[in-house]
């Protein structure tokens, strides 16, 4: 047991130095295969005792469609990547659906999912964190998108950063807080640097609320009327 911490801690030292699989094993006078193992057992260390947000990206998605009726010209080439939003087709605009994948260990990932509704409450919904095997992920992203019509778009996660975090504070300024679960799963996503491209929220930049099956309908539009002004916004709702 002694030995083998003490193999570790040499591999650790050895990787800060930037020596690879081989070099470690002529160091250390080990075979190839026990230099690997060794080095994916401090690798998987290493990855875990990272912050959640500096975990290695796995995948990160959004649904197709997501840009339509966003004020995106900072962002042409966001824009570029979403046709589907472009056509601005009823029905594919006023959400983003967020997931993303980090490395936990090395057959684990952390799975985040973000419901954002991106004309007016900002974070509607989250999932996660949740621990899954890494030949779970394809599986778990068709089901987070079953429910479109179109596959979703493979991002970075830089822009998945700035799409949650720019809605949450649209979605403050006009007096609405991220759905329960936020702060932990949003410690998983990071923040975004500064820098990068602006987007305006909104439908063509005012507050549009389109009801949810689960929502106070009633009780949002008052806070709209308060917040907004009359005639400063717009809902699609039964009330």
């Amino acid at each position: 047991m002694r030995e083998d911490h003490e193999l570790l801690a040499r591999v650790r030292e050895l990787r800060q130095r930037g020596s690879g699989p081989k070099q470690i094993a002529r160091a250390l006078g080990v075979s190839s295969s026990r230099a690997g193992a060794l080095v994916r057992q401090v690798a998987q260390a290493e990855q875990a005792d990272l912050a959640p947000d500096r975990r290695a990206v796995v995948g990160c998605w959004v649904n197709a469609g997501w840009t339509s009726g966003l004020g995106m010209s900072a962002a042409p080439q966001w824009v570029a990547a979403d046709p589907l939003g472009a056509q601005d087709q009823p029905g594919t605009g006023g959400f983003a659906q967020i997931l993303i994948a980090r490395q936990e260990r090395a057959s684990k990932v952390t799975v985040c999912g973000f419901l954002v509704d991106v004309y007016c409450l900002g974070v509607k919904n989250v999932i996660g964190p949740e621990v899954m095997g890494s030949g779970s992920v394809d599986a778990h992203v068709r089901t987070y998108y079953s429910a479109f019509d179109h596959p979703p778009l493979t991002i970075g996660i830089q822009q998945a950063q700035q799409i949650v975090h720019g809605a949450v504070a649209y979605a403050r300024a006009v007096g609405f807080g991220p759905a329960p679960g936020f702060d932990e799963a949003a410690t998983h996503l990071g923040t975004p640097p500064p820098g990068l491209p602006a987007i305006s929220y909104g439908r063509e930049g005012t507050p549009f609320y389109i009801a949810g099956p689960y929502d106070d309908a009633p009780a949002i539009v008052r806070k709209l009327e308060e917040t907004c002004g009359p005639g400063q916004y717009h809902y699609y709702a039964q009330i």
